[in-house]
């Protein structure tokens, strides 16, 4: 076995884990990391795939037990919608307002809009826009963001996500559409996008994280479908390890943004946006890394 591969998939998996859910965007970090280790062909197209998985089951376990919960709550209230006699609608009103059913019918209104827009016009947008200036520009236009959101006044209207209404999820799904910009930060446009509709700091990190279960997992099943043909048995080391440390690092990341949120803010995060957009400028003009689709 390739000790020198096995330790590249290490470091791209911790790269992963650690950018995939704060705002900084973690495809410009894979594509830096990649092209340093030389590791930006097909194949490592299809590691990141592994590696996200491995990312987003970090959450999972994270959050393990209040999905669970969540899960555990729908059936009484099926049950409950079943047997009720105020009528079909007044019946369906009720289950849908099940903290336990509206949980998860946020989550899917959430994912919504970034499916059906991803679907249309999302291979157009990653072919055209993927390239070291524009992926520079949003890095640097995305930190002015959240500059500005972090100096206007906030107004939590919603300080629990159990008190998230469905307008409240498609907002946030509406943010999350930005993420199709490469550079954008799917985990910076929803979280900023939830403060300025109105989400408490927390709520808005929470619900980005449970709305990047479907949307990551749905993501990485269609694109191993599509590069289905690189599947090999003889990368399976590899990928166990990339996965492991992309879990791993990604659940320490996503506990340590838990607890920073309560006392912080995120303008350090868009301070490093603006220099990693630098980053990306002085290496594309310099030629160091080829900052296109791979």
């Amino acid at each position: 076995m390739d000790i020198l591969l096995l330790v590249k998939a290490a470091i791209l998996g911790v790269v992963e884990g650690l950018t995939e859910f704060l705002p900084v965007s973690s495809t410009g970090h894979l594509i830096l990391a990649g092209s340093l280790l030389d590791f930006n062909d097909a194949r490592g197209k299809l590691f990141e795939i592994v590696i996200q998985s491995g990312a987003i089951m970090a959450v999972v376990w994270e959050y393990r037990q209040r999905i669970a919960q969540r899960f555990s709550g729908i059936a009484p209230a099926y049950n409950e919608f079943r047997q009720s006699r105020a009528g079909f609608l007044n019946s369906a009103l009720g289950f849908l307002n099940n903290t336990s059913v509206r949980f998860f019918v946020n989550v899917g209104i959430g994912f919504l809009p970034l499916a059906v827009i991803g679907l249309v016009i999302g291979s157009y947008l990653k072919a055209h826009l993927f390239n070291a200036p524009v992926v520079a520009t949003t890095f640097i236009l995305g930190a002015f963001v959240i500059l500005w959101a972090e100096r206007r006044s906030h107004v939590e209207r919603v300080t629990s996500i159990d008190d998230m209404t469905f307008l409240d999820a498609l907002k946030v799904g509406v943010a999350q559409c930005f993420a199709l910009i490469p550079g954008t930060s799917r985990s910076g446009a929803t979280i900023i996008g939830g403060m300025l509709f109105g989400l408490s700091r927390q709520v808005a990190t929470e619900f980005t994280f449970f709305l990047a279960i479907p949307t990551l997992i749905l993501a990485s099943a269609y694109s191993l479908y599509k590069e289905r043909a690189l599947l090999h048995g003889s990368d399976l080391g590899m990928w166990v390890v990339g996965f492991v440390t992309a879990f791993i690092s990604a659940f320490l990341c996503v506990r340590w943004l838990l607890r920073y949120i309560s006392r912080h803010d995120f303008t350090i995060f868009a301070w490093y946006r603006i220099a990693f957009g630098l980053v990306i400028l002085v290496t594309w003009q310099m030629n160091w890394v080829v900052w296109a689709d791979k």
